[in-house]
């Protein structure tokens, strides 16, 4: 399950254990594309990982805290911390193997 995050929720989402935020926009085609592969990504890894959104648009202090500059993009945490980031649309495929590396 992807979480819908708000700058209310936001913290207490990413404080324990691995969690994949998704940053996005509505008007953003690569992301639109991206959404079905982050709900594929949330199920596979549904006991390794804690997978939230952020649509930039309302959530622009959150984006600015991690730099988000161009989007899609996905950064990985760990208890809270960045552990790597990834920018741009890719399958399903590379995704998954992108992220076995660090969890």
């Amino acid at each position: 399950m992807v979480t819908e995050l708000t700058n209310g929720k936001f913290n207490e989402f990413i404080k324990e254990g691995n969690v994949l935020i998704d940053f996005y926009a509505d008007w953003c085609m690569p992301c639109v594309m991206m959404g079905p592969v982050v709900e594929d990504i949330a199920n596979k890894f549904d006991k390794k990982l804690k997978v939230g959104k952020v649509n930039v648009e309302d959530g622009h202090e959150i984006a600015q805290k991690f730099n988000i500059s161009s989007i899609p993009n996905f950064v990985l945490l760990k208890d809270g911390k960045v552990v790597t980031n990834f920018i741009g649309a890719m399958s399903e495929e590379d995704f998954s193997e992108k992220l076995k590396k660090f969890l």
